[in-house]
């Protein structure tokens, strides 16, 4: 599966901005501001977020912002639960730190992974990272230190996917290639459990109270594994192409899957749900041939869903209706994850063009 995911270690200086089709939009370009990669030494901002300027629905300094720096794609791109800055990764091997607001600087990098970054998750608290990585490890990190914690080895092919418990020790689960999903405790030096599947995993999730972990695969079936007895409970059935990415909503009610079949689907994962937990589909986003593992997103309120897309246009649904709310413009590569912001209407999106967008949508 080397093809999807194939790191580009070509220098990248700074481009102009890339344009948009809205004449009425203002895109502010923010570059990273350390040409060597060392840590910048301006801080993330603090305290409470700032009202939003009249007309305007969020505290972002223009409506769309453009962050640039990574040398390669960007694969991966989540706010913490502050959503007071962000963190991206990519196949420069680096992990970014931005802060959301004002200039948007890039304050931070990390180093230490071999190979191209697939997914990052936070934890509840916001202290910590994990990062899945090519090179066959998982990486914790403490983001207030700036510094690695643990780097988890037990895997033998890539590592797709990883997530974070929200609540108390942050717990890592990790999906891999050699067809194994694996958890983490930080506390201790070998892997807490690990599932076997007969297929490799391309995507993992939490449940909300942890006690349940999803995985979705080559086998096109997403399974919900049991904490406590080790078995899975549940195998939800609908998609015809490799999952790529899985979502749990914030209330810890509805899972979210993105698959190469071209849709997003929404199941029931209560523990008294129906047993068709199937409930809603939505259509119009891309995979292409590249065949890259495309993330999906919710909404804090659960209102809305994204989820990234080959055809550069970042697709956001309405949850209810199913009806397509936006298709948004200015990436000129596929668009590999999204993420909400978890107190103001501001969609992220990063893309194989090696840019990050952060865009204000409506209230």
């Amino acid at each position: 599966m080397d093809h999807k995911r194939k790191a580009d270690d070509s220098e990248g200086g700074d481009k102009e901005p890339v344009d948009t089709p809205s004449s009425d939009a203002i895109v502010v370009k923010r570059s990273r501001s350390d040409a060597e990669g060392a840590i910048v030494e301006s801080k993330p901002t603090s305290g409470a977020i700032i009202a939003a300027p009249p007309g305007r629905t969020s505290s972002l300094k223009a409506p769309i912002m453009l962050l640039t720096g990574h040398k390669a794609e960007v694969n991966t791109v989540r706010f913490p639960p502050s959503g007071e800055f962000l963190a991206s990764a990519g196949g420069d091997r680096e992990i970014f730190f931005w802060n959301t607001y004002g200039e948007c600087i890039n304050y931070m990098v990390l180093t230490g992974h071999t190979a191209s970054i697939l997914e990052l998750g936070w934890s509840g608290d916001g202290t910590k990272i994990a990062t899945a990585s090519a090179d066959k490890t998982v990486g914790i990190w403490d983001v207030e230190r700036g510094m690695r914690i643990k780097k988890c080895r037990e895997h033998t092919s890539f590592v797709n996917s990883c997530s974070v418990t929200r609540r108390g020790t942050a717990l890592v689960a990790s999906a891999s290639d050699d067809t194994t999903a694996r958890v983490w405790d930080p506390r201790m030096k070998l892997s807490a459990q690990t599932f076997s599947h007969n297929y490799p995993l391309t995507s993992v999730t939490w449940s909300d109270a942890g006690d349940m972990l999803f995985t979705g695969g080559l086998d096109n079936i997403v399974r919900a594994w049991d904490m406590r007895k080790g078995d899975v409970v549940h195998s939800f059935v609908g998609h015809d192409d490799t999952i790529t990415g899985l979502r749990v909503s914030h209330d810890g009610s509805y899972l979210l899957s993105n698959a190469m079949d071209h849709t997003v689907r929404v199941w029931d994962v209560r523990p008294y749900a129906p047993i068709d937990r199937q409930l809603k589909v939505f259509t119009g986003c891309h995979h292409g041939v590249e065949r890259s593992l495309l993330r999906c997103a919710w909404s804090k309120d659960g209102e809305r869903v994204a989820a990234g897309s080959s055809d550069q246009f970042v697709h956001v649904w309405d949850t209810t209706s199913r009806r397509l709310l936006y298709k948004l413009p200015g990436h000129a590569g596929s668009v590999n994850d999204v993420d909400f912001h978890p107190k103001e209407p501001i969609i992220v999106s990063c893309s194989s063009d090696r840019t990050i967008y952060l865009g204000e949508l409506a209230a």
